[in-house]
């Protein structure tokens, strides 16, 4: 672990090749797992008010699941995290087909973020919980510091395969929720660690 700027940052950040390959692995993350997707008191608003743009795009038993118990529910450790439906998909999962050679073959049908899909057809404001933003990233309480850490799935094989062909770290693919997290002087500082890191031999 490395010190950046009050945060403690693991050199997975750094050592591990990460790309999402979504026509390999079809969004699984979404799906899989043992509770939802971990959020903020300040997000269970902004979950809220994107109802009204994404009902539509939600199955039906998501639909019940939120009628029935709201966006989110504490987990075992209670932290909350987003409703699941049937112990298994994030309510706000939605399912499409993604678009491959940019846009000119229709690919795979993939579980998606229906709030990801909102925010980028820009019919809502905010794009989706930070914690699905940064993942692999996870972050967690060292005292009074973040420790920001690299979670490794078997699910998320393709995505490290993919990284490791375009050699992008896992900093650099995150680098947008990154700085939404954190600032784009914490990112800076990243990259420069990168570099000394590298030059010095840690990352080999």
């Amino acid at each position: 672990m490395i010190e950046i700027l009050g945060t403690l940052v693991s050199l997975d950040l750094f050592k591990v090749m990460f790309c999402c390959d979504l026509s390999k692995c079809h969004g699984i993350c979404c799906v899989e797992g043992d509770a939802g997707a971990p959020v903020t008191i300040e997000e269970v608003g902004l979950l809220e008010d994107s109802l009204d743009v994404v009902w539509d795009d939600l199955s039906r038993e998501a639909q019940k699941q939120i009628d029935a118990e709201g966006v989110v529910y504490p987990d075992r450790d209670g932290e909350l995290v987003t409703q699941i439906v049937c112990g298994k998909d994030c309510v706000f999962v939605k399912y499409d087909n993604i678009s491959l050679d940019g846009g000119k073959t229709r690919g795979p049908r993939c579980a998606l973020c229906a709030i990801d899909s909102a925010f980028r057809n820009g019919k809502f404001h905010w794009q989706k919980p930070i914690s699905c933003a940064l993942y692999p990233v996870r972050l967690s309480k060292v005292g009074d510091m973040t420790a920001v850490n690299v979670h490794k799935w078997d699910v998320c094989q393709p995505a490290r395969d993919l990284g490791k062909k375009l050699q992008l770290p896992v900093y650099r693919f995150l680098k947008d929720p990154l700085i939404r997290r954190f600032g784009q002087e914490w990112w800076n500082e990243c990259d420069v660690a990168f570099g000394e890191l590298k030059k010095a031999g840690y990352l080999d």
